[in-house]
């Protein structure tokens, strides 16, 4: 049986795109305020897996967010379906770029490991369902110097290994690499849990650490592309059948596909 492991999951509080999506007026973001808000498919995955790995090596799995105020109804979701403990970085996640984000999160996961509670995987969604920037893992592994798989769909520890099972171009791929490590999940491959009565109440009781980000946001220096407005475009009818022989031979020769 494989030891202990402390499991992280790294969550973000996204806006419900099961209704019709709508920008806000900057055209950088997505506008949450008459759709509701909920976990990316991604990461409700990433927490089954996490609480998973920690039932099985008899560890414990925590959740993780940096968001606004409101992003604590997300920690409780995933403190609802198995996680024991929860952190929350409150800031504007929208002045946090990957870069910005992956930082923070390597700066909770440092402190922890002083505190003598070191965060042996640590799972993420493959990317967030808002931004898309499938950035935050692979840069959180450069942070923390450990290695990264990207795109698991399952997930298993064995003799200091995790083992992820990822679905490649031409089939199944599997790839081994040491803890500690960092994962970042996919849908598909295992079935989120949904919380029931007593798993939501119990969540409501667990004290959520709360943080304030290390250092300033660089941004995530998005630019905003528009598409040209569509050049108008004229037909001439040439004439129909062999009458119009004579008036394509024209049009070739000023188009000098034929000479004069």
């Amino acid at each position: 049986m494989s030891a202990a492991l402390d499991v992280l999951v790294c969550v973000k509080r996204v806006v419900d795109s099961t209704g019709e999506v709508v920008l806000t007026d900057d055209g950088q973001s997505v506008d949450g305020r008459y759709a509701g808000f909920t976990l990316s498919n991604h990461e409700e995955c990433a927490i089954e897996l996490a609480v998973q790995t920690a039932t099985a090596t008899g560890g414990s799995a925590s959740v993780l967010t940096l968001g606004e105020p409101e992003a604590v109804d997300q920690l409780r979701s995933a403190l609802a379906v198995g996680c024991t403990a929860a952190t929350h970085v409150e800031a504007d996640p929208g002045a946090f770029g990957p870069a910005d984000v992956a930082r923070e999160i390597a700066a909770v996961i440092r402190d922890h490991e002083s505190a003598g509670r070191p965060h042996d995987l640590v799972l993420l969604g493959n990317d967030a369902a808002d931004t898309g920037d499938f950035q935050v893992g692979i840069r959180l592994a450069h942070e923390l110097g450990r290695p990264v798989v990207n795109g698991a769909a399952t997930i298993a520890v064995e003799d200091g290994h995790v083992v992820a099972g990822v679905k490649g171009p031409d089939g199944r791929e599997t790839y081994r690499v040491p803890l500690p490590a960092v994962v970042t999940v996919l849908e598909g491959g295992v079935e989120p849990r949904y919380p029931t009565v007593p798993g939501r109440m119990k969540a409501k009781k667990v004290e959520i650490e709360q943080r304030t980000p290390g250092t300033d946001p660089v941004g995530p220096n998005r630019r905003r592309l528009r598409l040209p407005p569509p050049q108008p475009s004229e037909v001439q009818v040439l004439g129909k059948g062999a009458d119009a022989a004579a008036a394509v031979v024209d049009l070739f020769e000023q188009l000098g596909v034929v000479a004069r």
